[in-house]
């Protein structure tokens, strides 16, 4: 049996999706078993927790051959590093007491650096807890999420521009969350190897100018990129209601895409690609299919 952490999530709950066609036993832990109704027709035995009660979540990981383990944003925290690796460590102590065979956990691009690349950073720290913790772990570090590119859709299909905080021409590793919940089912399939690190990316690198293109191609019309600087990060963030302590995060976390620190670790990493490509996903979130 495998338990899933955030389930009714892009990633999650393509996970347990995918593990349900493989025929096997699914437990999805959610915080409204309202949302989980599809997995719960599908199959999946729907236990209410939350990420934070470490009690409920040990007894809903008992007897499970695997379990995945995210830590979720939180764009409201006050002080959000301090509060993940409370967060983490709880999760790798609950896990632990549950006596779980083996852990998935999503992590990051960049997650082997302890400072320098903003919420990435928590990342690091729960690689290290749970590492700590003695379990087998498999870590899937996944690159700069595709999907991220929807809170910037509406000036594109409104003014044709594509406001962006990465370098036009600069091409980073990006995936989609599919290819990432799919990731996170095969690896739970394959079972406990140690400390295991997956670098997941989709088909290939991609620059905002390469988003750009493939919008245009969507929408018919021209979709040019405006390069944002640095020093606009926080307060555009906190204009869309995120605490200063996540906007300055997020300010470091695009200075370690520019400077290069938000990358590959390679080393021992096992490099894998994802097959969705950017145009797929725009597709998804513009509704033209």
């Amino acid at each position: 049996m495998y338990v899933i952490t955030g389930a009714t999530g892009h990633t999650g709950s393509i996970a347990a999706e995918t593990l349900l066609r493989a025929g096997k036993k699914v437990r999805v832990v959610v915080r409204d078993a309202g949302k989980a109704k599809a997995l719960a027709a599908q199959g999946a035995e729907v236990v209410v927790a939350t990420l934070e009660d470490e009690a409920a979540l040990t007894q809903a990981m008992l007897g499970a051959e695997g379990v995945f383990l995210l830590s979720p944003p939180d764009l409201g925290a006050s002080d959000f590093l301090t509060e993940r690796k409370k967060l983490t460590a709880s999760l790798a102590r609950a896990a632990k007491a549950a006596k779980v065979a083996h852990v998935v956990f999503l992590s990051s691009i960049g997650s082997q650096h302890a400072q320098g690349t903003g919420p990435i950073i928590s990342t690091h720290d729960a690689e290290r807890a749970l590492a700590e913790s003695g379990l087998a772990v498999t870590f899937v570090r996944a690159a700069y999420f595709a999907e991220n590119w929807s809170g910037v859709l509406q000036p594109a299909q409104q003014d044709g521009v594509l406001p962006s905080f990465i370098a036009a021409s600069r091409a980073i590793p990006m995936v989609a969350t599919g290819d990432i919940g799919k990731t996170v089912a095969e690896a739970l399939l394959d079972g406990p190897r140690g400390k295991r690190v997956i670098e997941l990316s989709g088909p290939v690198e991609l620059s905002p100018n390469d988003v750009a293109a493939a919008l245009s191609r969507i929408l018919g019309r021209a979709v040019k990129v405006v390069e944002a600087p640095l020093d606009a990060v926080v307060p555009t963030f906190t204009s869309l209601g995120a605490s200063q302590n996540i906007a300055e995060l997020f300010r470091q976390m695009y200075a370690g895409i520019a400077d290069g620190k938000v990358a590959w670790e390679g080393g021992n990493a096992e490099a894998r690609r994802g097959t969705t490509s950017i145009e797929q996903t725009l597709r998804t979130l513009t509704g033209k299919q």
